[in-house]
């Protein structure tokens, strides 16, 4: 065995003389793999969240096998393996309660298995978090090849966007303004290929996040899912996985937390789902980084939204791409950037992107002619999120970024669905439409719930948006005047669950403020009434969640997996 093969961590499996070395090598025979697979080649595992069940996924079989000729090339072993697949549109209550879930089976896939290197296949919104959790918390050598977005929806001569005009034309429908066949053809116009959301929702916004953090190669997040430059660049990292193993380069030589800071620039600039905060706390929290929410309002006050994609803006992911893509927006932020941190690469952050040319400044703007100065989500406080709230303004209407109505509270989504769209309904445009018990206890899971529709009595009249709060997330496809993620949630007693219909709110956006304006004697009394509501689950893993979850202010991960922990320990081998 060569001193290069003696290292490989895989070796413990297959480098073996004895009867455990004998088994392992004769069950991968089995497969038909030759002998000369265990002379020393680095194991590459292949971590494929592939499943028809999650439509933005269901190309990556196809990506997977570019992957393995990429590693057979620079002298590795591909071994491809499956893990559970969160999709956005069908998983109830909320893909977002299985995020955790999918994050430890990742960790544990790559841990208990012998390989040196992993490659992640990952593209809807849950899937790429869920994979950086888990390759941080194992970190082996890891590399990202995410799937891209899908190819723009075309309904007669308009281009439209998944999530965003769905919201949009439903509006549309629900105000008379379109027919059901108009409705009927944009289903069949709107999702024309594989592929995640082609806006700037949480998929397209956390797989630039994985490329603006170091984890995949120089513009890989926005190549088209149908675009052959996909596999090209697939076929590529599977090469730079061998290298990666060969340099010892893991997961903590590269997310530190300059890179982190690279990633919520990156996010402001873009425009970039709510739902980022979320994840970038929770993967600072698996690596022990101290990250709080403040610095993330820091720092979308010095950046400016260039990226003009919906919702913030106007175009598409694929005109992103083809702009020059994130690559672009780094190498426009530059000055800006911890240009010194590590990539997969091998190369640093300054050393990819610099000089990078943009081709389109429609699509990609000049930060002197940003869509707006500060970054798209900021931070609020008050007393009615006193553990912070957040609030996207790229995608909210100016004028109601400053504003003080009475409150129209909503008990849970069920009473919201129910009473939403009566005529009878007392509200007005200057409302505040309240929703509670959405958080992750409430929810359970945190639900996408927070874009409150517009009362149907209102978009009659011409009302576009609303101040809508709650303790719930919202897709990243979603635009409107929308403060999300109050902590502490309802469902555990936080100040959300004292507001009462008829209550006055103050939305301050300017002085990062949000406030329930009654005394605090009365809240007070309110709070010592307070009873809590009958827990979800009572079994299985919705008995785990609600035990262990922690709050959207801390990632809304499980209290047992932050932290780095100990180092990897020499498990017992089997048989």
């Amino acid at each position: 065995m060569s001193d290069e093969s003696s290292k490989l961590r895989s070796q413990e499996w297959f480098g073996r003389k004895d009867k455990l070395g004998f088994l392992h090598r004769s069950w991968l025979r089995s497969e038909g793999f030759p002998g000369s697979v265990f002379s020393g080649k680095p194991v590459i595992g292949i971590c494929n969240s592939w499943s028809e069940l999650t439509n933005c996924n269901a190309h990556l079989r196809q990506v997977a096998e570019a992957v393995k000729r990429g590693v057979w090339s620079a002298g590795g072993f591909p071994l491809e393996f499956p893990t559970i697949s969160l999709g956005e549109p069908f998983m109830r209550p909320s893909s977002m309660m299985f995020r955790n879930l999918m994050a430890m089976d990742v960790e544990e896939s790559i841990r208990a298995n012998p390989m040196d290197g992993v490659v992640l296949l990952c593209g809807c919104d849950k899937t790429t978090p869920a994979q950086l959790m888990g390759a941080a918390s194992a970190n082996l050598p890891s590399i990202f090849v995410t799937g891209g977005p899908m190819l723009k929806g075309i309904w007669r001569d308009k281009e439209i966007g998944s999530g965003t005009d769905v919201w949009h034309y439903w509006d549309e429908l629900r105000a008379g303004r379109i027919s059901e066949e108009d409705w009927c053809e944009i289903e069949c116009a709107m999702s024309r290929s594989s592929g995640h959301c082609m806006v700037m929702g949480t998929a397209s916004t956390m797989t630039s996040l994985t490329e603006a953090l170091g984890m995949t190669l120089t513009g890989c997040a926005n190549i088209p899912a149908a675009d052959s430059r996909r596999f090209e660049i697939a076929h590529r990292s599977g090469e730079r996985i061998v290298e990666m193993v060969r340099e010892d380069l893991r997961p903590a030589k590269i997310i530190t937390r300059e890179a982190l800071e690279n990633a919520v620039r990156v996010d402001m600039a873009i425009g970039g789902s709510t739902n980022a905060i979320i994840h970038l706390k929770a993967l600072a929290g698996r690596l022990g980084i101290d990250f709080p929410l403040e610095r993330f309002d820091e720092l979308s006050r010095e950046t400016a939204v260039v990226a003009n994609v919906q919702p913030s803006g106007k175009h598409l992911m694929e005109d992103m791409f083809y702009a020059g893509g994130i690559p672009v927006v780094m190498n426009d932020l530059l000055d800006q950037l911890h240009g010194h941190c590590l990539t997969v690469t091998g190369q640093t952050v300054a050393e990819n992107v610099r000089g990078t040319a943009c081709h389109n400044r429609k699509v990609i703007l000049p930060r002197e002619h940003a869509l707006q100065p500060e970054g798209g989500t900021i931070i609020l406080k008050g007393n009615l999120c006193p553990r912070g709230a957040v609030l996207k303004t790229s995608a909210a209407s100016p004028k109601l970024l400053q504003h003080t109505g009475r409150a129209l509270v909503f008990e849970d989504h069920a009473d919201f669905m129910e009473r939403i769209d009566s005529p009878d309904l007392d509200v007005d445009a200057n409302s505040v439409l309240v929703l509670k018990n959405a958080g992750p206890i409430g929810g359970p899971g945190m639900p996408e719930y927070g874009n409150l529709s517009i009362p149907a009595k209102l978009l009659k009249q011409g009302v576009s948006d609303m101040v809508r709060i709650s303790d719930a997330r919202m897709s990243g496809t979603s635009y409107g005047t929308v403060v999300l993620h109050i902590a502490p949630e309802s469902a555990v007693g936080g100040p959300l669950s004292l507001v009462r219909t008829g209550d006055e709110i103050r939305l301050d956006a300017a002085g990062r403020r949000l406030d329930l304006l009654i005394d605090d004697d009365e809240m007070q009394r309110r709070k010592s009434a307070w009873v809590a509501r009958e827990q979800h689950y009572d079994r299985g893993y919705g008995k785990l969640f609600l035990e262990s979850v922690l709050q959207a202010d801390e990632g809304c991960d499980f209290s047992f997996l932050r932290g780095t922990g100990r180092a990897e320990r020499k498990l017992p081998l089997a048989f």
